[in-house]
């Protein structure tokens, strides 16, 4: 069974088209949209301030979202999906994200539309990555800008395929 908990009273909200594996963990001020799924050893730390999901957002396998307590906070947008044993903290995702595998995304770092983090990317605190682009690398820089088709084939394919994943699962 998932580990939901409330943390000083206030508790997840979860829509009902959410799917959470047996051993995520999600507590405190989280608030999701529908149809986001929250895969096998993730968790969603709500614990020191609020973090925000969209609509059809799925956090990976071992994937962990935070934030800083009395700093940031976490939002994303719609169609974002978060790679397995990625870690996004305390920054802002716009909608058509993928944040590759074992990325990690600081504080104050805000991702703009239709962007692509590569997989091991560091985005370092405060960086403003626009929409458009992939960044990739140590620390993380825009690489090229990204084609409809990528988009297309690889933001929007992903999000969608996690709605079918979850339903396998339900």
């Amino acid at each position: 069974m998932a580990v939901i908990l409330p943390v000083k009273g206030i508790s997840p909200e979860i829509p009902e088209s959410v799917f959470i594996a047996p051993n995520a963990t999600i507590v405190g001020d989280v608030i999701m949209g529908e149809e986001c799924s929250i895969w096998f050893n993730a968790v969603v730390r709500g614990d020191v301030n609020s973090i925000r999901m969209g609509n059809r957002v799925n956090i990976q396998d071992g994937a962990c979202i935070h934030c800083t307590y009395e700093k940031t906070k976490v939002i994303m947008g719609n169609n974002v999906s978060v790679g397995h044993n990625a870690i996004v903290h305390g920054c802002t995702i716009e909608d058509n994200v993928l944040v590759g595998m074992g990325a990690i995304v600081m504080d104050n770092v805000h991702i703009g539309s239709n962007t692509i983090i590569a997989a091991g990317a560091v985005v370092l605190e405060g960086t403003q990555v626009p929409s458009g682009c992939i960044f990739a690398g140590v620390p993380a820089k825009k690489v090229k800008d990204i084609s409809a088709e990528l988009t297309e084939g690889e933001i929007n394919r992903i999000a969608t395929n996690y709605v079918m994943y979850s339903g396998w699962f339900k």
